[in-house]
């Protein structure tokens, strides 16, 4: 049975000292506003709140990598095929942001729910420098061995030249990708996701832009796609960094407070771990997509690379509204507002799947025209408006596993959190893109997703029923926020 003193034991506060003299305090006005928010605001209006401005955000990051892929699709299929190789280094860049991000995150708001406020710069100051250190790392390595680094993440000999162009782009971008991620989630964690989206909405923006400038204005071809990217990516870490030095944040960055300490440290990155699977094994399976494909061709890697592009854009959607549940399903088990979580959790899941379901009905309507949008080839239309229609099944069953992968990992749950998260990319995608290939063919690779994602919200569900019938309690208990909330407002 999952008991009161079990939870609080797995994400425990930095120090009891800081939250002991918070709580003495009272709350300042930014830390009243964060609790009439995430406590006090009906769930029906908090979500949304919360949702919009992070699925903004999430939709302007995959419109602008839809842009790329459409410019670029402009040079070729090799060239158009050459940033579906590439997708898979930008997730490891971005694997070590969301870790960082959403381990300090989880730590911050599940701390300030328990009245820790002092603990937050230490989370947010570990992680961003952790990030710059270890995406620094990254870059130099994938840029010294980049030929053998574009063959094995499945260049064919026709797509590597592009590849290599791109990719070099791509490396410089990671770090500032990585420091992006942290910094963004954390602010969600905060309940300022309307922050974080002005930052990542411009530097969408400007990448927009700047493709068609770099690529046909200055004669650049996909290197000008690689150097907009690049340049956008700068700009939004740029745009999101001023909000935390501008004192916009409860947590403060500063390189006095990272931890020195391995307790910090091994919160953040048990806490980040369902993260970091989730984006390692989507690179890993991006990878194995690539190398299945490339036997029928650059066309079959082009239509798999459009087709994962579009429900990125789609799954952009689900990935916001969810991201606007963390905070509140974090900060609330610190509050130990067990009933608030629950109604969240619901909520989330059936706004979830009516927006999903319409948006499968629209891609499986109007497959072709998408496609051939992208690239107007025969042979990529014909793979990819199947494969397309195939994944719109797959998004109606992605809700449930989305939910409870972020509900567990949210109230620091992350040994489920870490399996739940594992399962559509990797333990349900992996073997079944193996697999079945070999049995049906290109068929095979083009309905791979669908099927995992059935999987894997089929694995989820008891999960999510134990989690909310038998673990938690029923009703929302009072708790040390809820005294030092009255301590401010009877002042």
């Amino acid at each position: 049975m999952f008991g009161a003193n079990k939870t609080q034991g797995s994400t425990p506060l930095v120090s009891p000292l800081f939250a002991a003299v918070s709580i003495m305090d009272g709350m300042d006005e930014k830390e009243r506003r964060q609790y009439e928010q995430l406590v006090l605001t009906p769930i029906h209006r908090l979500i949304p709140r919360l949702a919009i401005p992070t699925v903004v955000s999430m939709m302007t990051t995959m419109l602008y990598n839809l842009v790329d892929a459409y410019f670029v699709g402009k040079l070729g299929t090799s060239a158009a095929a050459a940033t579906g190789v590439l997708m898979s280094v930008q997730a490891v860049f971005q694997a070590i942001g969301f870790m960082l991000g959403h381990g300090s995150g989880t730590n911050i708001s599940v701390g300030l729910g328990r009245g820790d406020t002092d603990g937050a710069s230490v989370y947010l100051s570990t992680a961003f420098f952790g990030g710059m250190a270890i995406s620094g790392v990254l870059m130099a390595l994938g840029l010294v061995f980049l030929t053998p680094l574009m063959w094995a993440l499945g260049s064919t000999q026709t797509i590597l030249p592009y590849a290599r162009t791109y990719g070099a782009y791509m490396l410089v971008a990671g770090p500032a990708l990585t420091m992006s991620c942290v910094l963004n989630n954390v602010m969600r964690y905060e309940g300022r996701a309307s922050y974080a989206m002005i930052g990542l909405v411009s530097g969408g923006i400007l990448n927009m832009v700047g493709d068609p400038i770099f690529m046909f204005g200055l004669d650049m071809g996909i290197a000008g796609a690689g150097l907009s990217t690049a340049i956008s990516e700068y700009v939004s870490l740029a745009i999101l960094l001023h909000m935390f030095l501008s004192g916009k944040t409860i947590s403060r960055l500063r390189v006095s407070r990272v931890a020195r300490r391995p307790y910090e440290w091994v919160h953040i990155f048990r806490n980040g771990l369902p993260s970091l699977l989730r984006q390692v094994l989507n690179a890993t399976s991006t990878i194995i997509l690539n190398l299945s494909a490339a036997p029928y061709g650059d066309a079959a890697i082009a239509a798999m690379t459009i087709d994962g592009r579009v429900m990125m854009l789609f799954g952009s959607v689900l990935i916001g509204i969810g991201q606007g549940l963390q905070p509140v399903a974090a900060y609330d088990f610190g509050a130990k507002k067990y009933a608030r979580l629950r109604e969240a959790a619901s909520f989330t899941w059936k706004v979830s799947e009516v927006l999903l379901c319409v948006c499968a009905v629209l891609g499986w309507a109007f497959a072709p025209d998408v496609v051939r949008l992208f690239r107007d080839d025969p042979e990529v239309v014909s793979v990819g408006v199947v494969a397309l229609r195939c994944m719109c099944v797959a998004v109606v069953a992605q809700p449930l596993s989305v939910v409870a992968n972020m509900t567990f990992q949210s109230i620091g749950r992350s040994r489920e959190a870490s399996f739940l998260a594992s399962l559509r990319t990797g333990l349900c995608y992996i073997p079944v893109l193996l697999v079945m290939p070999r049995v049906w063919g290109i068929f095979g690779i083009q309905s791979a997703q669908m099927i995992a994602d059935i999987l894997a919200s089929a694995i989820s569900l008891p999960y999510l029923v134990r989690l909310f019938r038998h673990e938690l309690p029923q009703e929302d208990q009072p708790s040390d926020t809820d005294l030092a909330y009255a301590q401010s407002v009877a002042r």
